[in-house]
C-alpha cells in the first residue's frame, strides 16, 4: 500500500497527517467490516474524538454540499454517526442514523423520512461501500431522495461507485484481500478487528 501524495487531493495532505499523528492509521492483519483483510485499517474515531479535527475534517464534507438542497444527513452506526452529526451541524440540518438489527440496517428510535425528502448520506470510511449502500436503500424504500454521498476516508481510491454525486476528504489505494488470499494469514500474522461492528475471526 502506497499512503504517498500522489493518492491524496490537493491539500489534503494534513488529514493525512492528522490520522497518524492521533494514531488513527493503525498497521498490522486486520479484518475489515467488508470481510476482507488489510495491513491497514482507519479507526476514525480516534481522530473524531476531538472536536477541532471533526471540525476540520467534517467541514471539508459540508463545505462540498453546502449549495446543495438537503433537509437531512444520514449515518451507518457507529462509525458513521459523527461524521454524519457534524456535517448536519455544519450545514443545520436534521441528523439521524441507521443501525443494525439481526445483521440488517434499519431505522429505529422512532427515525423516519418522508417521501421526497432530500437525503445526505455520510459515513467515515469506505472500502467496499456495503454499509452506505444498505442506507442508500433504506432511503430509497421510504421514497425520500439521496441527493448525495460524503464520507472522510476512501480506501478504494475511487473504485467504489455510488450512483450518486460522492465526496471523500482522502482517497487512498489501501489494499485488501480475501481470506483465502490474504499472505497476512499464509504468515500466521495474528488478525486483529478493531472496529466497532462484531464480525466472527
Amino acid at each position: 500500500m502506497n499512503l504517498s501524495e500522489p493518492y491524496l487531493p490537493a491539500g489534503r495532505k494534513e488529514i493525512l497527517e492528522i490520522f497518524e499523528n492521533t494514531g488513527a492509521l493503525l498497521r498490522g492483519h486486520f479484518l475489515l467490516t467488508s470481510g476482507h483483510h488489510s495491513n491497514v485499517y482507519f479507526q476514525c474515531a480516534k481522530v473524531l474524538q476531538y472536536p477541532e479535527y471533526a471540525e476540520k475534517i467534517c467541514g471539508l464534507i459540508s463545505d462540498h454540499y453546502h449549495s446543495t438542497e438537503i433537509d437531512t444527513v444520514i449515518a451507518p452506526a457507529i462509525g458513521g454517526i459523527i461524521v454524519g452529526q457534524e456535517v448536519a451541524r455544519q450545514l443545520n440540518k436534521r441528523s439521524i442514523f441507521a443501525e443494525r438489527e439481526d445483521k440488517t440496517l434499519s431505522l429505529r428510535r422512532g427515525f423516519s423520512l418522508e417521501k421526497g425528502e432530500k437525503v445526505l448520506v455520510c459515513e467515515d470510511v469506505v472500502t467496499t461501500g456495503g454499509s452506505v449502500f444498505e442506507v442508500i436503500d433504506i432511503v430509497k424504500n421510504y421514497g425520500a431522495e439521496v441527493v448525495g454521498v460524503g464520507y472522510i476516508v476512501d480506501r478504494s481510491n475511487g473504485k467504489v461507485n455510488f450512483s450518486y454525486p460522492q465526496f471523500s476528504t482522502i482517497k487512498l489505494d489501501a489494499i485488501s484481500f480475501s481470506q483465502e488470499e490474504c499472505p497476512l494469514c499464509k504468515e500466521g500474522i495474528e488478525l486483529v478487528k478493531p472496529g466497532s461492528r462484531k464480525i466472527k475471526i
